[in-house]
């Protein structure tokens, strides 16, 4: 996708009134789909890397033995992800 469809940054409006110094101005509008991109762009920047939690509470289910791994679960998971 062309980043000029994203924001569509090629469209100006033109003034329907003149402004009384005779000068008109450009504009440009974002797209609600470049919007929406913009902000998750931003979640991801700021989301960890690593989350911390999560991990946690997997190491503890595995040293526990309470950590179940189904294959078939995971092999679904990974389609879907890839292929789905």
């Amino acid at each position: 996708m062309q980043v000029s469809q994203m924001y569509q940054a090629t469209k100006t409006k033109k003034n329907t009134a003149p402004e009384k110094t005779g000068k008109s101005t450009d504009s440009i509008e974002l797209s609600s789909f470049g919007k929406e991109l913009s902000i998750a762009r931003k979640a991801v920047a700021d989301a960890p890397e690593v989350r911390e939690a999560k991990v946690a509470d997997i190491k503890a289910a595995m040293q526990s033995g309470t950590y179940d791994l189904s294959m078939d679960r995971l092999a679904d998971k990974l389609v879907d992800r890839y292929f789905g």
